[in-house]
């Protein structure tokens, strides 16, 4: 799953996508300004929304870290306490 989330989140899939939806709208007749706007804002979208998924997954890995050092720290201050050390 995680595969298919970091490929559907791939600059390079949406530019492709992009690039072929442009394509497709210049074959069909449609304004180049409009196809050039559009292209670049499907762009910009998905580079934006790439960048958040990416910033929010190292975040929760900090996370994740972080928990397990403080677990990490207290199992140890308990065994202390209890004379286990």
């Amino acid at each position: 799953m995680d595969e298919i989330i970091r490929k559907l989140t791939s600059r390079k899939l949406w530019a492709a996508a992009a690039g072929m939806a442009a394509g497709l709208a210049m074959v069909f007749g449609l304004d180049a300004d409009v196809v050039a706007t559009t292209a670049g804002a499907v762009v910009a979208l998905a580079s934006a929304v790439t960048y958040i998924l990416t910033e929010g997954r190292v975040d929760a890995e900090r996370v994740k870290t972080a928990a397990d050092a403080v677990q990490a720290a207290a199992d140890a201050l308990e065994r202390t306490e209890d004379g286990r050390a």
